[in-house]
């Protein structure tokens, strides 16, 4: 089994690191493309996607150009709409962090996002031309997420917006008691997919 991520914007592999679990681990992370066909995927029996933040606007994405089918999907602390006032982070607010990106600027995101440990490391335009990409894909279509998780105190995607933005959906969506960056010590990738 091959457990698909698709990450949070500029964070990396680095917060699913405390998760614990067998199997293999792809970590998708730069959204500025979403052309890679990630053919290692089809050499697996099952793969299970996990899509966290921006991750999960970029998986509907992808997988709606790829035709991957996944045994379980699961959105943490993202939505379809990743650039949108109501139903994601303002348009606004995603092109002025693109445009004042700076190594302390990413630092305050970090921290507000309640990513622990040291600053990931960070290519200032790459990431700032990332997240116009990503505002200018637009919405993503829906892969049919079988469980969408929010977080109760996200100061990154706000829980309103995530909370509106899945209103309509027919999945389960679950309550997270913490931050944007809601992997922890102790924490399974088994527990996401439940």
């Amino acid at each position: 089994m091959l457990t698909l991520v698709f990450g949070g914007w500029a964070l990396g592999p680095a917060p699913f690191a405390p998760l614990t679990g067998s199997g293999d681990f792809l970590v998708v992370d730069d959204y500025r493309s979403l052309d890679d066909a990630l053919p290692e995927a089809g050499d697996y029996d099952g793969v299970r996607l996990l899509a966290y933040s921006f991750g999960v606007a970029s998986a509907g994405h992808w997988l709606s150009d790829s035709g991957l089918n996944c045994t379980r999907k699961v959105a943490v602390n993202g939505t379809l709409t990743p650039a949108d006032a109501e139903r994601g982070i303002a348009p606004e607010t995603v092109a002025a962090t693109a445009d004042g990106l700076t190594v302390a600027s990413f630092a305050r995101f970090c921290r507000r996002a309640g990513v622990e440990g040291p600053t990931p490391q960070l290519e200032i335009a790459a990431a700032a031309d990332e997240l116009r990409a990503i505002a200018a894909r637009g919405p993503a279509p829906d892969p049919g997420f079988d469980r969408i998780w929010i977080s109760q105190n996200d100061r990154i995607v706000p829980t309103s917006a995530q909370n509106a933005a899945w209103a309509d959906s027919k999945m389960a969506v679950q309550y997270i008691s913490g931050p944007h960056q809601p992997f922890r010590p102790g924490q399974s990738w088994g527990e996401w997919f439940t």
